[in-house]
């Protein structure tokens, strides 16, 4: 019998979405005989103790008995059993300092950590994610921030609606102002902006469209790869390439930040990879763009004037054009930016249920039958130790 545990979220302020919901607890135990799932007590998760004890899963205050643990978001280094099997979003993959305490304690602890993050098909492509409902919040509270800042028009916050069907209700006869819309990124992120987008009535335009017309009613433009960025000597785009050698190309994103009113950001973004533009950019008199919505948030990242995190309450600061000092938003000389780390937790529940899909689809029956390429490729630590495709997180998992 394995026994798998779904343990209660423990980092500050603390998530409300689970990788598995009561239904597709009990169609695990249903259809694994060998598998039994414990669910840590938890007074904030979306789906309460009592949804997961009526669908026949035992609730229980500690999990160590479990084998393998899943979560969605970091674990506090104390909260860590010793010799256990993670499953989470470690967020270590790019040395990030503020959990470099974590691996370590993973290390020492003997566990293996297998990161959701990691876990990807054969041509590259992410298996499980939040990134579709991230893109939902983020364009909405993004266009919903312009409404504020201008006053043309109210949209209702996404967290006081139960899922995205009632979410979408809140849509029905609003009529937005000619605003144009530039949008970032290939994504899951970015299928969730365009479907905000559709929802709003909101109409796509080629890029050249954008930059040179006026339009009578509202529109946007989807900017790939391929369109954002160019190789500084031949001009070309290749994206293994540019993912191998981002320091090899420029972007091409500045003619937008002179035509676009709201930028949606869900493009990846890296050290080496160019940023939209530049922090002085935003201080000229042509720069139109009045709200940004950095959906894929990395603070000083694409966006260079993301100056860090928004609890979800309130979700959106100003950046003075002048100094480019945080202050507060919706004035006259700001640049208003809403940058939220777990945006999927305003739709929790229809997040929980997309992502406890895909697990199943797509990792169950692997991680069951003790492990393939795919988790192999995915696990950071093996028993205390760095496994041989992260081997080059030594120093940093060192301290």
């Amino acid at each position: 019998m394995i026994a798998i545990g779904l343990i209660k979220e423990g980092k500050i302020p603390e998530d409300n979405r689970v990788a598995l919901t009561p239904e597709q607890c009990k169609w695990v135990q249903e259809n694994h005989k060998d598998v039994k799932i414990i669910v840590q007590s938890s007074k904030t998760r979306c789906f309460s103790d009592n949804e997961y004890r009526k669908a026949g899963i035992e609730v229980a205050e500690s999990v160590s008995k479990c084998d393998i643990l899943l979560g969605i978001k970091e674990v506090p280094v104390n909260d860590l059993i010793e010799n256990k099997t993670y499953l989470f979003f470690s967020h270590t993959r790019k040395k990030q300092p503020h959990n470099q305490k974590l691996l370590h304690a993973i290390l020492e602890k003997k566990n293996s950590l297998i990161d959701y993050e990691c876990l990807e098909h054969e041509d590259g492509q992410r298996i499980i994610g939040f990134g579709f409902f991230a893109g939902v919040v983020g364009a909405h509270n993004g266009i919903m921030a312009y409404g504020n800042k201008t006053g043309l028009f109210k949209l209702q916050r996404v967290y006081k609606q139960s899922n995205l069907r009632e979410l979408i209700h809140t849509y029905f006869g609003l009529k937005l102002p000619n605003i144009k819309v530039a949008v970032t990124g290939s994504g899951r992120v970015s299928s969730g902006v365009l479907e905000v987008m559709n929802l709003l009535g909101i109409i796509e335009v080629e890029p050249n469209e954008f930059l040179e017309k006026r339009f009578s009613y509202p529109v946007y433009v989807h900017l790939k790869g391929q369109d954002l960025y160019k190789h500084h000597k031949t001009g070309l785009y290749n994206r293994d390439h540019f993912h191998a050698y981002p320091q090899e190309y420029v972007c091409n994103f500045l003619p937008y930040t002179k035509t676009a009113d709201v930028l949606l950001n869900g493009i990846y973004w890296e050290e080496h990879i160019p940023r939209l533009f530049s922090k002085s950019d935003v201080q000229a008199n042509d720069f139109s763009i009045k709200v940004i919505a950095d959906i894929t948030d990395d603070q000083n990242g694409s966006v260079p004037i993301n100056l860090g995190d928004q609890p979800i309450e309130d979700p959106v600061y100003g950046v003075d054009k002048t100094t480019l000092q945080k202050t507060t938003a919706y004035q006259s000389n700001t640049v208003d930016v809403m940058a939220v780390g777990n945006l999927p937790n305003e739709l929790p529940k229809d997040a929980s249920r997309y992502f406890g899909e895909q697990l199943i689809k797509y990792v169950l029956d692997d991680l069951l039958k003790d492990g393939s390429d795919i988790i192999t490729r995915a696990t950071i630590v093996e028993e205390g130790k760095l496994t041989k495709h992260f081997e080059y997180l030594n120093e940093y998992a060192a301290g």
